[in-house]
């Protein structure tokens, strides 16, 4: 039995600029009915850059949702039509201030298809050189060089609460054959 559940209603309860809200009633695969909440959430990049000397650079920056800063890979949502390897070297202009050289995808996931649409396209950059766009206007992020022998105790010290961060230096840690420090 494949799980599928069946839309029979839907209703959008709020339309934001970056994303909606919306109810559905579904049939379950054993024919029982129920209701899903669903965000719609657009597209977004993250971006793992990496200096010549072989650091990290991450954003940091306070999440209001969250009520506190948290420590970042560089990201942001697409724009309408915009390619993907486009908008992750303009969210590295504007949040890093620099250009990559070398852009490569390292993975793609959703960040909780429990309820959530919202799927993310992650890169890794090198050959950095620098160019700068101006920050979005609700914006206020400040880059931070992590030296690579730093990024196991960030993850295993709880530092790093993002997902996509998470999931960007997990990779990265896999990639260079960093072992991870015992909790």
């Amino acid at each position: 039995m494949s799980g599928e559940e069946r839309g029979l209603s839907s209703r959008k309860i709020y339309d934001g600029r970056i994303l909606s809200l919306r109810v559905d009633e579904i049939e379950t695969a054993s024919g029982r009915k129920s209701v899903r909440e669903v965000v719609e959430h657009h597209t977004a990049v993250g971006v793992l850059a990496l200096t010549e000397s072989g650091s990290v650079l991450l954003v940091r920056q306070f999440r209001y949702a969250v009520g506190k800063e948290t420590l970042e890979i560089c990201a942001g949502l697409t724009e309408e039509g915009e390619d993907l390897r486009e908008a992750a070297e303009r969210e590295m202009q504007e949040e890093l201030g620099f250009f990559p050289g070398s852009l490569r995808e390292i993975g793609r996931f959703y960040a909780s298809p429990g309820f959530c649409t919202e799927f993310l396209v992650l890169f890794i950059a090198e050959d950095l050189r620098e160019s700068q766009l101006p920050q979005d206007d609700d914006e206020c992020v400040n880059t931070v060089e992590v030296p690579v022998s730093e990024v196991p105790a960030l993850l295993a010290g709880g530092t790093v609460t993002d997902s996509k961060t998470f999931a960007a230096l997990s990779w990265f840690m896999a990639w260079k054959g960093l072992k991870p420090i015992e909790m």
